[in-house]
């Protein structure tokens, strides 16, 4: 990739950086930079706006209604803390300082991670959340058996959120929309009750995740949210902000970004820094991004980069991407991209049904 195309890219992603505008003085400011005084609600669900209240910031989640702050806590690493006691705190500490987006997954640590955020929403704190967790289910049985069980672990009646996890594959998307697929199951588990939301996620390349999307427009079908890995590093390899991105924010479909910092691989090799990273996610509209964090540092990092949060100029993007540019080129730290070693599905096939 040569520097004119650098450029070109770094100024595309920071256009998108127009929907979003911080609130200033107690107004939220408009994407044609006026200022509206009073009410903060959106007028219309589909307006593209952010505001602030504290040191925490939210965005429309898509055209759902729903206000999601813009840092979610990571149900994967929330499984990783020491004990049961140490993720409750955590959670619910998060939770007081303003973050009202939580991940999980049927998968993570065998349960684990979905019991100890359950035990965490007691309280009180499950009516301050907006909670969302994944299945790997494809069939119309397993998918529903995920659903319920992900329910029983988390000790709730409903989720906000349900999404079809590790969409990895061309031929994931025709497993859902078959006959007997998941999309049956998530149709029920919505009429019941159970679910509010749908959406899917998926690491490893932006053209399965198009496929997944041309096939549920096939079926009449429209999904909620997408989530997908955005980082500096995404931005030249197997790009799901060039490629997927745009597509959602036409659509109206709330982008939930992950891996912000490839798992870890950014930070640890000196390729970026974490207020880099974060910076660039939440400066492309993306609704919320799922941070995994193990403890209160990590966490009190997180939230001084959003409370101190500006999006990136369109000079700052070029200069991250210019250098992050020759890092990125083979994936090489976007492991999720390029093996098998993050796809649970492929070790655990009968997950799947």
């Amino acid at each position: 990739m040569n520097r004119r195309e650098i450029l070109k890219r770094a100024a595309a992603l920071a256009a998108w950086s127009g929907f979003w505008t911080t609130s200033v003085s107690g107004a939220d400011r408009r994407p044609g930079g006026a200022a509206d005084e009073g009410d903060a609600e959106p007028r219309d669900p589909a307006d593209h706006f952010e505001t602030r209240k504290g040191d925490m910031l939210y965005r429309p989640l898509g055209r759902t209604g729903e206000r999601v702050s813009v840092i979610g806590v990571g149900g994967h690493h929330l499984g990783r803390m020491e004990s049961e006691e140490d993720a409750i705190r955590f959670v619910r500490t998060a939770i007081d300082r303003g973050v009202n987006f939580m991940d999980n997954c049927w998968a993570y640590h065998g349960g684990k991670s979905e019991v100890w955020m359950g035990k965490a929403l007691k309280d009180g704190y499950r009516d301050k959340v907006f909670l969302m967790t994944k299945f790997e289910g494809r069939t119309k049985q397993m998918a529903a058996k995920h659903i319920d069980e992900s329910l029983k672990r988390l000790d709730v009646d409903h989720v906000d959120l349900m999404q079809i996890h590790e969409v990895l594959r061309l031929e994931d998307p025709d497993r859902c929309f078959r006959e007997d697929g998941a999309i049956e199951a998530l149709r029920e588990a919505q009429k019941a009750g159970k679910i509010r939301y749908v959406g899917f996620t998926g690491h490893k390349d932006p053209l399965v995740h198009n496929r997944m999307l041309d096939v549920a427009a096939e079926h009449n079908f429209r999904f909620d949210t997408v989530q997908m890995p955005i980082n500096p590093l995404d931005a030249t390899f197997r790009s799901f902000a060039r490629h997927t991105l745009p597509r959602l924010v036409e659509a109206g479909i709330g982008a939930i970004g992950m891996k912000s910092s490839a798992s870890g691989e950014i930070i640890r090799n000196g390729i970026a820094t974490p207020q880099e990273c974060l910076r660039y996610a939440l400066t492309l509209p993306t609704s919320t991004v799922v941070v995994g964090m193990e403890s209160m540092d990590l966490l009190e990092q997180t939230l001084a980069i959003v409370r101190d949060f500006k999006p990136l100029s369109g000079g700052e993007m070029t200069a991250l991407l210019t250098r992050t540019a020759p890092a990125a080129r083979t994936g090489r730290y976007e492991g999720f991209k390029t093996t098998t070693r993050f796809d649970a599905t492929t070790h655990n096939p009968q997950w799947m049904g």
